[in-house]
């Protein structure tokens, strides 16, 4: 459902990239009552990339969040979203928490949320407006459970996830 686009400067390893990716994917997940299979993160070095930030050449690294808007998800909510994913970053790339020297060519310099997603599929499932997660989950597990049972992996990774998690469980 989002789409998380880590634009970087900075190497990162395969390992960071992973440990990123995990961490973004529960940190969005648990915050929204998403399922992990619907949290897409991508990575892009933009190294060599041209940006300007107040009309001066600024390489930087950043992250863009493709998110629903609306369904009660306030401001709050996506500041701590933005916190927490910043916490996250330092500690997976930088090693350390926020507190302490950067280095200017790895810290996140900036997490914008974008409400861009007004509609759309994945995985052939159209995708819910904002805060109706878990009714459209309620609706469609039946059919999660039969492509989990088709021997569709993600989906049998699907149902198992809902059986674990406290706030996914009871729509089973």
């Amino acid at each position: 459902m989002p789409l998380y686009e880590i634009e970087h400067i900075t190497p990162l390893s395969s390992s960071q990239k992973d440990a990123l990716a995990r961490s973004i994917t529960q940190i969005h997940s648990h915050l929204f009552t998403t399922p992990s299979l619907f949290v897409n993160v991508r990575f892009t070095d933009t190294a060599s990339h041209d940006v300007y930030v107040g009309g001066k050449k600024k390489s930087a690294n950043r992250i863009l969040a493709h998110v629903r808007p609306g369904g009660g998800r306030s401001v709050d909510d996506f500041n701590t979203l933005c916190a927490r994913i910043t916490e996250s970053w330092d500690l997976i790339i930088l090693g350390r928490d926020a507190k302490g020297d950067r280095g200017r060519d790895r810290e996140l310099r900036a997490v914008f949320i974008l409400g861009t997603i007004v509609a759309g599929s994945e995985a052939g499932f159209a995708l819910p407006a904002a805060g109706e997660d878990r009714k459209w989950l309620r609706e469609n597990v039946g059919n999660f459970e039969q492509r989990a049972e088709a021997g569709d992996g993600e989906f049998g990774d699907l149902v198992e996830e809902m059986r674990r998690r406290e706030d996914l469980k009871e729509l089973l």
